[in-house]
């Protein structure tokens, strides 16, 4: 039997940006092939008729639906598409025993969620179904549309490969047995400390202070995350960020194995001054390499765009719009 946990969900706006006049909002829920309940942002046209072309949007990795997602939901919706913006299992309002947690087999499996929920819905196209990734959640997307053949058009913006950066490090500077090795071996007795004290040790969200020589991207994380542009109560980069072993995984499953097999359209958005672009740059080339579809695949760079510019547009509106509405518009017809 297939059944749902009950969620407590706020009913009330509560999101980082204002709420549209043109789109109808409301909080909906469903179910992964895991038993997880997950919460999501419904937004559809308020002049909409007939059965409409759909989206479901996450991200960014450790964000909720109340951030960029949401914002990119809604203003989706605006141009005409029934979107949802869902929290990942473990995270936000979604449900799961354990909070804080991530897997790449999970994750994926949200998205393939989300498109259920969708395929399903009476306002919905069944074959008219694509995705947005957000971050981390971009790769999550590019992965997500290796396993799911109804996603005819996935967006991946600012992105992240995370089994790469857990794995490799920052610019792969990590990229060693040896390091990886230490890792590891730090991450199992981190297993061994939670359980004798009883809880999951937080790994820390983005600081309240970045010190004098942090990177220029962790200076853009705080401007999103912790200042009245990003921060929201729920959001784990927010506050406290992942458990410390929440992620341990990611190091050993690569997630984007089989990109170059997807035949369903592919766009990645990334900004050419983020410090995370040479995931985009590497996701679009290993995606075309020794591939029979390449034709609907594209990699866009937005100029001057760092990587948070492309969580809610900055403060020169950097977020492509009308190219994701022309994208969504010719492959999900």
């Amino acid at each position: 039997m297939i059944g749902k946990e009950e969620l407590k969900l706020v009913q009330e706006w509560d999101k980082t940006f204002p709420k549209s006049e043109k789109v109808a909002h409301s909080k909906v829920t469903f179910v992964n092939r895991y038993g997880i309940t997950l919460a999501a942002d419904m937004y559809v046209p308020k002049d909409a008729e007939g059965k409409l072309p759909a989206i479901a949007v996450c991200g960014p990795f450790g964000a909720v639906k109340e951030q960029c997602s949401g914002f990119y939901a809604q203003t989706m919706a605006e141009r005409g598409f029934v979107t949802i913006a869902f929290d990942p299992s473990f995270t936000g309002e979604s449900g799961g025993n354990v909070r804080y947690m991530a897997s790449p087999d999970i994750n994926t499996e949200d998205f393939m969620a989300a498109v259920d929920f969708l395929s399903l819905n009476d306002k919905v196209d069944p074959d008219r179904i694509g995705i947005i990734g957000i971050c981390g959640w971009g790769g999550m997307a590019i992965n997500t549309a290796a396993l799911d053949t109804r996603i005819k058009a996935t967006v991946a913006s600012t992105m992240y490969d995370m089994t790469r950066v857990s794995a490799n490090g920052y610019f792969d500077a990590e990229d060693s047995e040896e390091a990886r090795y230490e890792k590891r071996k730090a991450m199992c007795a981190q297993r061994l400390e939670d359980l004798k004290n009883g809880e999951y040790k937080s790994g820390g969200g983005v600081p309240e202070i970045v010190p004098d020589d942090a990177p220029q991207f962790l200076r853009d994380y705080h401007d999103y995350y912790k200042t009245g542009r990003g921060y929201h109560a729920r959001s784990l980069n927010s506050n406290e960020g992942w458990n410390v072993i929440g992620t341990e995984s990611f190091m050993n499953q690569p997630i984007l194995k089989y990109s170059n097999e997807i035949r369903s359209a592919v766009l990645v958005v990334h900004g050419d001054a983020a410090h995370s672009c040479y995931f985009g740059k590497d996701a679009y080339a290993n995606m075309t390499k020794d591939s029979r579809y390449t034709d609907n695949k594209e990699l866009l760079l937005i100029p001057g765009a760092n990587h948070t510019d492309l969580y809610d547009g900055g403060d020169k509106g950097y977020i492509p719009f009308d190219k994701l509405e022309n994208f969504f518009t010719e492959y999900l017809k």
